[in-house]
């Protein structure tokens, strides 16, 4: 093998993915061989041995897990994650055929409390969570393709009373049905505040670049411009003292306004509610009380960001992401320009980035993974699993274990990412740790596991402790 063990464990540490098939690990107190990726508890690094293949690890007397299954994956299976997805793409698609997470259980071929454990390792979130949502995704999309009968909308969505469902939608989209209704013919909408949202945190963070030209945040208000339906628009948030008052200028009807109601809430890390977090970790959320994961407005953002801002400073990485911008972006009102889809920039050329200040190799990496969203190969959109977006990140050349986890946290939203290297969060955890020296990867995971399954808010709160502002 041409890897060190240090650097296998840390992989395995890390549910290292793009290792599947690469290596196995023998775990030589329980007599089992796991993949990489295995989601089960790492053991000690002096209990583990490594295996180039399923023959060396049986030969030293070592069986297949039944988590991983590793013996299944190197049929070409992975019947468990496989199942996973399957039934959650009916769920999204059909959410009535759903009423409760048994009939999920039972399509996916497992009991209830391996289903959990399935969502909670390839998901980051709770099956009935996961079909709250999807139901009111569905109830969102009817009423923007004009259904009109709330009747049909109630028991199409999988709700068996209307008070629960009235009750759902509001809790998810922070408006009644009729209210969302009525936004859809409009060009502006009224959210109530979520609990203890620390608005200057909000401005501070989507205004960091105090030379955007994509963002731009006066006093209490936010203005971001993106493509909506293909044409360049500008949401404008205006924080009240209980509201957020919201508009949209650009696109037009109800699909666009649609998408400017789910802008709104990514930008307010609207679903990351952190009651839960702030009352298992008092000491880490004390004095940031009300702090939230905040989301880009889609996950190519994010994805574009990230390799931006590999291996550069802050400010350079401000620089390049504007220059782009200016570059293939398209101008909007008030002099904001939208940051360019994955058509516009695999529409450019490495000179093109060259004379950007960006690096040959950053260039390529960019145009590629632009190239591979803009022709569908990679998939970044909600309904994906934790587990697949980071084996599709990771096929992606130039895009590490940070790179992916990062996307996953602020460009998918999933809720227990760990972005390990990350600079700033390896000094933060020095700093809360009382450690002599920076963790390494291994040492990052471990430092973190007490945050799971917030470790993504940890890592937001971790960043805030050094009294600047996440990336």
């Amino acid at each position: 093998m041409r890897w060190t063990d240090e650097h296998l464990y840390e992989r395995i540490l890390a549910k290292d993915a793009s290792f599947d098939g690469r290596i196995l690990t023998g775990v030589l107190t329980t007599g089992i061989y796991c993949l990489p990726s295995c989601p089960a508890r790492k053991p000690l690094a002096v209990n583990v041995r490594f295996f180039p293949d399923e023959s060396a690890a049986k030969a030293a007397g070592l069986r297949p897990c039944k988590r991983c299954r590793p013996d299944a994956f190197y049929r070409g299976e992975h019947a468990d994650l496989a199942g996973l997805e399957s039934a959650m793409a009916q769920a999204a698609a059909d959410p009535a055929a759903f009423p409760d997470v048994a009939v999920l259980a039972e399509v996916v071929g497992v009991g209830i409390t391996k289903l959990k454990d399935l969502f909670r390792d390839h998901v980051q979130l709770q099956p009935a969570a996961y079909l709250q949502r999807v139901r009111i995704q569905v109830a969102c999309a009817s009423l923007a393709e004009g259904q009109a009968n709330l009747a049909d909308l109630v028991f199409g969505s999988g709700y068996e009373s209307a008070s629960g469902f009235h009750e759902a939608f509001r809790r998810q989209t922070g408006l009644s049905p009729g209210a969302y209704r009525a936004m859809l013919g409009s060009d502006r909408f009224t959210l109530p505040m979520p609990p203890g949202l620390r608005v200057q945190d909000v401005l501070t963070f989507h205004g960091r670049d105090g030379q955007s030209v994509s963002e731009r945040v006066e006093g209490v208000r936010l203005q971001k411009a993106f493509l909506c339906e293909g044409q360049a628009s500008v949401i404008t948030l205006e924080f009240r003292e209980r509201t957020v008052e919201v508009s949209l200028t650009g696109a037009t009807g109800a699909r666009a306004m649609a998408k400017a109601h789910d802008a709104a809430l990514r930008l307010l890390g609207w679903h990351g509610d952190p009651a839960a977090f702030e009352a298992a970790h008092p000491d880490l959320s004390r004095g940031r009380e009300g702090l939230r994961v905040l989301l880009t407005l889609d996950p190519f953002e994010a994805l574009v960001w990230a390799i931006l801002g590999q291996q550069v400073n802050l400010a350079f990485a401000y620089a390049l992401r504007r220059d782009l911008i200016r570059l293939a972006g398209l101008p909007a009102s008030e002099g904001l320009i939208a940051h360019p889809d994955a058509s516009r920039i695999a529409a450019l050329e490495v000179s093109d980035l060259q004379a950007l200040r960006c690096s040959r190799r950053k260039a390529e990496y960019l145009l590629h993974a632009a190239a591979e969203v803009a022709s569908g190969r990679l998939r970044l959109e909600d309904g994906i699993t934790a587990t697949r977006a980071v084996r599709n990140l990771l096929a992606l050349r130039g895009c590490g274990p940070w790179t992916a986890q990062y996307v996953l946290m602020r460009g998918l939203g999933f809720r227990d990412c760990v972005p390990v290297g990350d600079a700033g969060l390896t000094l933060a955890l020095q700093r809360w740790s009382g450690l002599d020296s920076r963790p390494d990867g291994p040492e990052t995971l471990q430092l973190m596991a007490p945050f799971a399954p917030h470790r993504s808010l940890a890592t937001f709160h971790l960043w805030a402790s050094l009294k600047g502002t996440p990336a």
